[in-house]
């Protein structure tokens, strides 16, 4: 194994072992590399196909893959307000929101990954949503968007399914 590929690994092992986000920062000093080494080995990482999201807490382990957990997308639509009330919908009910995508009629599927797991996380996007004066991926596409949602079983994802129906929020 060469000195890459050594250090990769460590990455790995030090993303699924705190279970918390991770910056490019801490890990370049944890590695003594430089970030941009980082960044690099991330994306060849997920080449490999390890499931890594880049949050805007840090880089984590997509457990919900890896596990084995059952997800779906949801198609949704709703006013930007509504968004804290979309995603406590899906926490209440065991759901974890993984990403958020748009079908973009000229970049075609623009993806960002999200990992809002707890009503707090849920919380502290909406208000940053509330003071960013940039809008949300789903102002492009007239208020539609995807969500990917992982729960430890399928049946809660139809319930999940069934409570976003029900509020209004499931695009045709």
């Amino acid at each position: 194994m060469n000195a890459g590929e050594a250090r990769r690994a460590r990455i790995l092992e030090l993303l699924k072992g705190t279970g918390e986000a991770m910056t490019g920062t801490a890990l370049a000093k944890a590695l003594g590399v430089s970030r941009q080494v980082i960044v690099q080995d991330i994306a060849l990482m997920r080449a490999e196909n390890h499931s890594i999201l880049s949050t805007n807490k840090g880089y984590i382990c997509r457990a919900g893959e890896e596990s084995g957990q059952p997800m779906r997308v949801f198609r949704v639509k709703h006013e930007t307000d509504r968004v804290l009330d979309e995603f406590l919908t899906v926490l209440e009910l065991g759901g974890r929101i993984l990403d958020v995508a748009v079908e973009h009629e000229l970049y075609g599927q623009i993806r960002v990954d999200l990992l809002i797991e707890t009503p707090q996380d849920a919380r502290e996007f909406a208000a940053r949503l509330a003071k960013c004066r940039d809008n949300p991926l789903k102002a492009l596409t007239d208020d539609c968007h995807y969500h990917t949602i992982a729960a430890p079983t399928a049946k809660l994802l139809d319930l999940i399914g069934q409570a976003l129906g029900e509020k209004g929020m499931l695009a045709d």
